[in-house]
């Protein structure tokens, strides 16, 4: 299919379209809207698509204004900016590694915001608030310890993988050891986080994720033009006029963030970063990462996980159903990887 550059008047911005893309994104969002609107009308007490438009104006009786706007619209939108946070942050550091394992999971951002976050939880004793910036000061913390020991001449992908997956090695001891360490209720409620959920989500949490995602998502369109150019390699990025280890730090920096604050947000949840934006880029083809198709991508698969662990699975944290669907995910993508070297011999 042909693809298309669209410009803004002046010219200072431009947008590549393929029709493929533009089809896939599309049907993205038709099924993030409409896993969104079952998700609003079904639980113990159903509501007809009617009711809860209404409620949402400001129509409905106390009990729907209670059930639509203090327990079911605050635990969507968790759902959906953490969801588009996670796929996006896995797509930055999937193609700035040039690695389908290039993800927050494996490489220890996940870990260190998590260390973070429990750090707050059980010795400061904090609320939504202090959590969120124990998990960011935790993951960029991690990153800055990362990107330090991975450092030779510039932070190179494939020492930056190797380092990441010892540093997450040694923060999920640690994060074990101050579980086994913190008092009775602190244990349980820090390992109940650690399993990810929106079990319990207000608008405490959606507030945080929002303003992150307002500030990090302008540098992440800006910079993510030239994901597409560093992927072709440091020299050729240069030679077209990329400030490439500006632009990794940059990158590097937004996907942090974005990881950080929805770790914070709705726990670790396991395997979305990895198998998000894999899941999208194979849908559109692309040759680029495809940030939108991967933030749509991550939002359905996380609120179509909570659906599921809502209708199916009694309440149990979705971070379980994510798991296991990440968990099935990587093992093809292992043994995909493994046939497609076989044949290369």
């Amino acid at each position: 299919m042909s693809t298309r550059v669209l410009r803004t008047p002046g010219g200072g911005l431009s947008l590549r379209v393929t029709p493929r893309a533009t089809i896939v994104v599309t049907l993205l969002a038709v099924a993030v809207f409409f896993v969104g609107a079952v998700s609003m009308t079904t639980g113990d007490y159903p509501l007809s698509v009617g009711e809860v438009i209404r409620t949402l104006f400001g129509f409905g009786d106390r009990s729907t204004e209670f059930i639509v706007t203090t327990l079911r619209l605050p635990r969507l939108l968790t759902a959906l900016l953490v969801g588009g946070a996670l796929a996006v942050s896995g797509a930055i550091l999937q193609s700035l590694s040039g690695n389908p394992l290039g993800s927050p999971d494996f490489i220890g951002f996940t870990e260190g915001a998590a260390a973070g976050a429990l750090l707050t939880i059980i010795v400061v004793h904090g609320g939504m608030l202090q959590v969120s910036l124990g998990a960011l000061v935790g993951g960029v913390v991690t990153a800055a310890l990362i990107a330090l020991l991975a450092l030779k001449g510039g932070v190179h992908t494939f020492r930056l993988i190797l380092v990441g997956i010892g540093v997450n090695a040694m923060l999920l001891a640690f994060n074990s050891y101050l579980i086994t360490r913190a008092a009775w209720q602190d244990g349980l409620a820090a390992q109940a986080w650690l399993v990810g959920g929106l079990n319990g989500r207000g608008w405490e949490h959606v507030v945080p994720v929002a303003i992150a995602i307002a500030v990090l998502l302008p540098p992440a369109l800006v910079y993510g033009r030239r994901l597409s150019l560093l992927e072709m390699g440091d020299d050729s990025a240069k030679g077209l006029g990329v400030p490439v280890q500006r632009s990794r730090i940059v990158l590097l920096g937004v996907s942090v963030g974005l990881c950080s604050i929805a770790t914070a947000a709705a726990g670790p949840i396991a395997f979305l970063a990895l198998a998000a934006p894999q899941l999208a880029k194979r849908l559109t083809r692309s040759s680029g990462p495809g940030l939108a198709a991967a933030a749509l991508m991550g939002m359905l698969l996380l609120v179509t996980s909570d659906l599921i662990t809502q209708q199916v699975l009694a309440g149990l944290p979705v971070g379980l159903v994510t798991g296991a669907i990440g968990g099935l995910y990587l093992a093809w993508l292992l043994v995909s990887r493994r046939g497609v070297s076989r044949a290369a011999r």
